[in-house]
């Protein structure tokens, strides 16, 4: 693990547990710490200045996730990724996504219409700044995590919803590699832009189909470009 590789940023959660969970989160899904690497106790004292038990708070907080795996008797290591995760964790996603943006387009208001009308306007000023490299820009990620959120905004699962989250945490480092090995760039804009139309147009048939085949083509494209990463199990 770079040391070095860690800054100090602000605050994020209500704990310095949470907090460190929060930064950590980050380091894991863009990778810059990797699958299967083991984190040592010591090395993360230095990086994060906390004692050993908000470490292992945090540490617990990220396994729950699934970010973290908790070795008996050898503390913890990076989750690994693998295709058989990357396809059973794409298979629930699109079970949890279909489901709860129905709910919201059959239960969504006109405030729940405004706020993704609104969401996909700010994520389009951003990427109208013709930003090199999405998957690394902090700015584009979390409109784009808006965007996606407020579709389903209106499901009235709180339970699902937070379902959901944890599994659009541990997809993101797969969508971190997806976009280091696509070819060509891919139109996620216009992808956007279909699905908002579906959604306000209340066409939940069109959206579930159009949401489904968002997450599918990041796996397909890991798959066809990066399998070279993975062990199948």
């Amino acid at each position: 693990m770079n040391v070095t590789a860690f800054k100090r940023r602000k605050e994020f959660g209500k704990t310095l547990a949470s907090d460190i969970a929060h930064r950590m989160r980050n380091e894991i899904v863009t990778c810059r710490l990797k699958p299967g690497e083991v984190l040592k106790f010591d090395t993360l004292r230095l990086a994060y200045g906390a004692s050993f038990t908000t470490l292992r708070e945090a540490l617990t907080c990220l396994a729950a996730e699934g970010l973290v795996v908790a070795e008996e008797q050898r503390g913890f290591k990076v989750a690994p990724i693998s295709l058989s995760d990357l396809i059973d964790l794409t298979r629930a996603r699109i079970l949890i996504e279909v489901d709860l943006i129905r709910r919201s387009i059959e239960n969504g208001d006109d405030d729940w219409e405004i706020a993704v009308i609104s969401s996909i306007h700010r994520l389009g000023i951003i990427e109208g700044r013709e930003i090199e490299d999405y998957a690394d820009n902090p700015e584009w990620k979390a409109a784009h995590r808006e965007f996606h959120e407020s579709l389903v905004a209106a499901c009235g699962s709180p339970t699902l919803l937070g379902i959901r989250q944890s599994l659009f945490e541990r997809a993101e480092r797969y969508r971190n590699i997806s976009a280091r090995f696509r070819p060509r760039p891919r139109d996620k804009a216009g992808e956007h832009r279909a699905l908002m139309k579906a959604a306000v147009g209340r066409d939940a048939d069109r959206a579930c189909e159009l949401i489904a085949k968002h997450i599918q083509s990041t796996t397909d494209n890991v798959i066809k470009h990066a399998s070279e990463l993975f062990s199948q199990n």
